[in-house]
This record gives structure tokens, C-alpha cells and sequence, in this order.
């Protein structure tokens, strides 16, 4: 293909996912490039095994996994889709792919639709899918320097892209309880963080669906807090339609929204009263993205 792309994946004991995103990745490059942060379930030799590189860097947090990535690994090649290890490309998403980097035109940057799954099915209603800049001409992108809700952003035009990647979250519940109540403590410091290094996504009405969702985040933290929460639950799951979704949407609405909002103010509030601080972003051997943003 012209213009392939390195493939750049990030993993961590994925095994139960892995081989399904590789061989969706596969029909976009054979330059398929895997950071593995030390798994303990047998996913690098099973990648090894699909034909990936595979490089070991203990994690420290998703912004430092993936520009250490873009620049020591990605910018051999004049492109870069950048994936977790549970996002699948659809075969609309490959088509539309390969289309942009046969004729990319003046744009160096491509969006994709990510579709969120929660307790093993889609979510198609109530807000949940949004747009990420995953493939960009190499030496134009990084990922922005936050402790959550980090974007990829570029220098110069962008589109966005038919398809889907399809978000599987093959995490229990357990699990996924447990990374936002950390993610909860990152909102928390980032909300209290005064400035960033490096360039950042501004939110924009008129821009992309990234630039207006970072708007409406901007627009919600100004609202009083605790009720924001509340209204924030209501407009995903009502207005939104959230409830079509049925047991998986609400629970997906009442968990991240409700309760995942819900304990950022608190832990926000503790922060102000001078209580106690956010803990420290820990490190960890696990990528944790940006997906629930």
C-alpha cells in the first residue's frame, strides 16, 4: 500500500482481545508495532507469534506511553494509526483508511468514531461515541500532555474518517470501577493543574467533535458542582437516549457519568478544602487510555 502506516498498539496482558485488533490492524499495514508494558498473561509472545514487533517499557502514564512511541518507534514511517489493544477496526473504518493514505491530500491528520462497549454489548445512543485523532502524518502529531482525558493532536488540516473503531472494554466490572476511581483522582489534579507543557486541544464551538467536545467539558465544569453530575446523568441518558441502550446503557449512564462525575467533585472539594490532596497518579504497569472521556 502506498503510504503504509506503522500500526502502533499498546498492550498489556491482552491476550483475551489482542489477536482480533492485529488482524483488523493487518489489513491496513503489515507494519503492525506492539508496546507491551510487561504482561504476565502471555501477550507478547502472542504477538510474536501474529508477526508484530513487540518492544517492553514499563508504563508510566498514557501521554509518556504513546510520544515515546510516536517518536522512537513511528516516525520511521510517513504514517501513524495509533490503537488500544482492545479497539477493532470495522471493515468500513479499513476501507475509508486505506482511501485517505492513497490520496491524502493537504491533510495530515484523520479522525476516527470510536464505539463504546459496556458489559459486552454497543452503546449507540446517550452521547458514548466520539471522535479521536488516530492517524496522522508522522513528524505533525503527539498526544497532548494531560493526566486524563488526553487527545492526539497535529499540525494542519484534518478530516474525519467512515467506520468505527469498536471499543470491546473487555474489562470486568471490577476492574473498570477501579480505573475510574484512579482516573477520578487524575480529573481531580488535572482540574487543580496550573498550566501543561506542550501543545493542547482547545475547545472550539465551530471546530472538530474533539475541539467541541472539550468545549462542552469547559461549559460543564462551570456549573455548580454535584449538580452537574445530576443534569450531566439526565441530558446522556434522557435526552440522549441513553435508555435505548437498556441494562448496559443505564448502568453505563449511572456509572460513568453519574458516579464517575460525582466522585471528581468530591475529590475536587476535599482538594479545596485543603482536606487532603488527589493521590498522585501511581505508577503502573497497565495502559489506561483516554476512553471514558
Amino acid at each position: 500500500m502506498a503510504r503504509e502506516p506503522a500500526v502502533i498498539i499498546l498492550t498489556f496482558n491482552s491476550a483475551g482481545v489482542i489477536e482480533r485488533t492485529v488482524a483488523a490492524a493487518k489489513r491496513v499495514s503489515s507494519s503492525i508495532i506492539c508496546v507491551d508494558s510487561y504482561s504476565t498473561d502471555g501477550t507478547p509472545r502472542m504477538l510474536e507469534q501474529l508477526g508484530c514487533q513487540v518492544h517492553s517499557r514499563r508504563f508510566l502514564h498514557y501521554a509518556d506511553q504513546r510520544n515515546w512511541a510516536i517518536q522512537t518507534l513511528g516516525n520511521a514511517y510517513p504514517w501513524q494509526l495509533h490503537l488500544d489493544a482492545d479497539e477493532i477496526l470495522d471493515d468500513q473504518a479499513i476501507e475509508s483508511i486505506r482511501s485517505a493514505l492513497h490520496d491524502p491530500g493537504q491533510r495530515v491528520g484523520f479522525l476516527l468514531r470510536r464505539r463504546t462497549y459496556f458489559l459486552g454489548r454497543p452503546l449507540r445512543h446517550g452521547g458514548t461515541d466520539s471522535w479521536h485523532l488516530r492517524l496522522f502524518r508522522s513528524g505533525t502529531g503527539a498526544c497532548e500532555d494531560r493526566l486524563y482525558d488526553q487527545h492526539f493532536i497535529c499540525d494542519g488540516p484534518t478530516r474525519k474518517l467512515a467506520g468505527c473503531m469498536h471499543d470491546l472494554n473487555i474489562a470486568s466490572l471490577s476492574e473498570w470501577t477501579a480505573r475510574h476511581n484512579r482516573w477520578s483522582d487524575m480529573e481531580a489534579r488535572e482540574l487543580l493543574r496550573p498550566e501543561h507543557s506542550g501543545a493542547q486541544l482547545q475547545g472550539r464551538l465551530s471546530g472538530d467533535p474533539r475541539q467541541r467536545r472539550r468545549a462542552y467539558k469547559g461549559i460543564y465544569y462551570r456549573a455548580p458542582r454535584y449538580w452537574r453530575a445530576s443534569l450531566l446523568f439526565v441530558f446522556r441518558y434522557a435526552i440522549q437516549l441513553g435508555f435505548l441502550d437498556g441494562r448496559a446503557g443505564f448502568l453505563y449512564a449511572f456509572f460513568q457519568v453519574w458516579w464517575f462525575r460525582m466522585l471528581v467533585d468530591a475529590k475536587l472539594a476535599e482538594a479545596l478544602a485543603g482536606d487532603v490532596c488527589p493521590s498522585e497518579a501511581r505508577v503502573t504497569t497497565a495502559p489506561e487510555s483516554n476512553r471514558s472521556a
